[in-house]
């Protein structure tokens, strides 16, 4: 059977990348990614909007909120995440309402994260642009607790009841993702309690993802095991008869990662070299292709070789761009010239639209910052799109 004839997919067209974005708009965006680019100024101004906040000072939240928060996130709740979603929407951008919040850690802080996200599953279920929830068990459970389950410690009698009710939250999510077919991503998180992550999503899947894949799992690629956790858990899947959802990152901890291990005296659970993660990252993605018939994927990545390698195994195995088991996603403000240039050929894309009070995603927003920052060119690239296309615009009129 012949290749599957799709559109041609360019990640430098910023006629598609920024077709949403006014000439005001890239003007603000730009400013903003040339600050970026200063690691110096972004530490200072990312200590000084946390002092400003601290003391309550005037205008602080409006000057954040019309910033860096307006800039990567949908809003301080679903209700205002509405006019992203519909403006992403245009553009056959799905949006995945990301609860950004870190929790307390108290039983009501935990209850309180559990309605959250079966409230952004409950809009998913009502809106077609909204095609993943996604959640991290430790917006619901202990992670001391997880990491002692990893370690297979013994539980005290009160730690084996919050266990329980963790379990319970985590179940009722999964629970309604199925009732309404809404998918939901369970996030990748450390190393040291992630075995037990994986139990859980896993258990989920075997019972809710029987005729489709709902429950989904993260993978992080910067993890030189990772690979291997797909492949069983494709063959845990198949022996099982349910489905895997796999949801493909590079990583995010890979720091800590590195730090905790050498505290620990534990071997780096990390690839040696960054060739190395790419490498294992498009492995996971042909195997995954592959295996179409059990998995489904997401590609969470801001790489551009990654992104067009998918769109030409998918091309490889007869797979349509639509095909409901494939999607790609980007993180909102970032990236666009992938998201809205892969969308506009057909592919499954979203973006992951982070929101909550200002104050509480402030690390989030930090974060943010600081990876565009680390990542090597990460805000360069950014940086030199939009000003390709202002100079486009600015010669086409």
């Amino acid at each position: 059977m012949p290749p599957t004839q799709v559109l041609p997919v360019s990640f430098e067209d910023t006629a598609i990348a920024f077709a949403s974005k006014s000439n005001a708009e890239l003007r603000k965006m730009y400013a903003l990614f040339a600050a970026m680019n200063n690691n110096g100024l972004v530490k200072l101004g990312g200590g000084m909007m946390k002092a400003a906040l601290k003391w309550h000072l005037p205008g602080t939240k409006s000057l954040i909120k019309n910033t860096i928060f307006e800039q990567f996130c949908g809003g301080e709740t679903i209700q205002e995440c509405l006019p992203v979603i519909e403006e992403l929407g245009r553009y056959n951008i799905g949006t995945i309402l990301d609860y950004s919040v870190e929790g307390e850690g108290s039983e009501k802080s935990f209850d309180h994260t559990r309605d959250e996200i079966l409230g952004t599953i409950d809009m998913a279920h009502r809106s077609r642009h909204i095609p993943f929830s996604v959640f991290k068990v430790t917006g619901v459970a202990d992670a001391a607790l997880l990491e002692k389950i990893q370690d297979k410690k013994p539980l005290t009698p009160a730690e084996q009841t919050s266990y329980d009710r963790a379990h319970a939250r985590i179940d009722a999510i999964c629970a309604q993702a199925h009732r309404y077919g809404v998918r939901v991503f369970i996030d990748a998180e450390e190393s040291w309690f992630q075995e037990t992550i994986d139990q859980i999503s896993y258990e989920m899947m075997a019972k809710y993802n029987k005729e489709s894949a709902i429950v989904w799992n993260t993978y992080q690629l910067y993890r030189h095991d990772r690979l291997e956790a797909i492949q069983q858990a494709c063959a845990a899947a198949e022996k099982g008869n349910y489905y895997l959802g796999g949801k493909l990152v590079r990583g995010a901890y890979m720091e800590k990662e590195t730090r905790v291990a050498a505290q620990r005296g534990n071997p780096n659970p990390i690839n040696p070299s960054k060739a190395a993660t790419d490498e294992l990252y498009n492995k996971a993605l042909r195997f995954c292709v592959e295996h179409a018939d059990r998995i489904s994927i997401c590609a969470g990545t801001h790489n551009e070789d990654s992104s067009l390698l998918l769109t030409q195994l998918m091309q490889q195995h007869n797979l349509q761009p639509g095909d409901p088991r494939i999607w790609f996603a980007q993180l909102y403000g970032m990236s666009d010239n992938l998201s809205y240039n892969l969308a506009h050929a057909g592919y499954n894309t979203a973006k992951y639209v982070p929101y909550g009070p200002v104050e509480a995603v402030m690390p989030y927003l930090l974060r943010r910052a600081d990876e565009n920052t680390a990542i090597a060119g990460q805000s360069s690239r950014e940086f030199l799109l939009i000003q390709k296309e202002l100079t486009r615009r600015k010669t086409a009129r």
